[in-house]
């Protein structure tokens, strides 16, 4: 029996059907990246890269260069891109790490390039192309930007890519307007004699809506862990299962009368007798603190409705006429019988995405892993 009081059960089985999905719907020339950033969306980065790439992923993608530093020291040798930023005084690491940066302007390229001189290397690179995300990215028609930065001394350029900012919607207008402008700006370069062997554009949305923007590789994030982008993808295409449940236990149980109030502020108010239960486990532990009152958590295969503010670590629930018993297993997402608790379904009582339910999951939070194929 797990002794922890609140802990995050990651199905391995879940994440390597996932990929395995994944490569099914693209071509076999297409390299799957994974993308593990956020301690692989709060998933774990170290178990989550050994599974992904053991069903069929072939490189890796982190925010930081701290991740790509960890992946490395747990022995992993695929190509890693870092997304974020970088200071290039750590071109010394991308070089001893082998990782590979991406690179959104040419100040930064210049400066990665004086960098890499002094170290005696050559840094790998991924161009970023800003086609209408507004993030990061050299603008589509700076062809000769693109072709300077391609120039630079100290600098290999692997690879040139953009992210879509709506393909997760219903409207496919702005993000094959995306689309066409990366493609055409692909075309120019192409025209201009600079050949980039890696040309990718899709993210989890466009790897299931967008076939045509798959190009040398996908960039999958969200669909690896079992959940989808948004309702307005094409979920019969690539059949993923949710690979994370956060569970915790009930540590206390008492009855109150009618007119108790119950936790911070005074403000929940019991309406009848009730019995209420403590589960050890709060918004310090990725309990949303919008559901207080409002939400649910699963207890013997049945939804059990929060109660009164969601303290840092501890929630209280109206367990009603249930035969509750201290020390039962607590579901704060994920299923119990046959009931299951979703983290979208969560995301939407609380006006957010899936995305920042998994990554609100502490990274020291206690994490157990199984694998179970079905």
């Amino acid at each position: 029996m797990n002794s922890s009081s609140v802990w995050a059960e990651i199905n391995l089985g879940a994440i390597a059907h996932n990929v395995r999905e994944i490569r099914r719907f693209i071509k076999p020339d297409v390299c799957l990246m994974a993308v593990v950033k956020s301690n692989a969306y709060g998933h774990g980065i170290i178990e989550t890269a050994q599974c992904v790439l053991a069903n069929g992923a072939g490189a890796l993608g982190v925010g930081r260069i701290s991740e790509g530093i960890c992946l490395r020291a747990s022995g992993i040798d695929v190509p890693i891109l870092i997304f974020g930023f970088t200071p290039p005084q750590l071109v010394g690491k991308l070089l001893e790490y082998d990782l590979t940066q991406t690179v959104y302007s040419l100040e930064t390229a210049r400066e990665f390039s004086d960098a890499a001189l002094a170290s005696g290397g050559n840094v790998k690179i991924h161009l970023k192309i800003d086609t209408g995300m507004g993030r990061l990215g050299v603008m589509p028609d700076s062809i000769n930007e693109c072709i300077l930065i391609a120039q630079l001394p100290g600098l290999y350029m692997e690879g040139i890519y953009t992210h879509f900012a709506t393909a997760d919607s219903k409207s496919r207008s702005y993000a094959n307007k995306q689309f066409n402008i990366f493609k055409e700006l692909l075309d120019k370069l192409h025209k201009e004699g600079l050949h980039i062997p890696l040309r990718h554009a899709a993210n989890s949305a466009a790897t299931i809506n967008m076939p045509e923007a798959h190009f040398d590789m996908v960039r999958c994030g969200i669909l690896l862990y079992g959940l989808y982008p948004s309702a307005d993808v094409k979920k019969d295409a690539v059949c993923v299962r949710p690979a994370m449940a956060l569970k915790s236990r009930i540590i206390h149980l008492k009855k109150v009368p009618s007119g108790a109030r119950i936790s911070y502020g005074a403000f929940y108010e019991t309406k009848k007798p009730a019995i209420i239960a403590t589960v050890s486990a709060g918004y310090g532990d990725g309990v949303n603190r919008l559901l207080s009152s409002s939400g649910s958590m699963l207890v013997r295969g049945y939804r059990v409705r929060i109660i009164g503010r969601i303290c840092m670590d501890m929630t209280m629930l109206d367990v009603g006429r249930l035969n509750i018993r201290r020390g039962d297993e607590v579901v704060i997402f994920g299923n119990q019988g046959d009931e299951f608790l979703g983290a979208d379904e969560i995301a939407a009582a609380v006006n957010t995405i899936g995305y920042e339910i998994l990554t609100s999951i502490p990274s020291n939070l206690h994490r157990v892993y199984r694998f179970h194929d079905n």
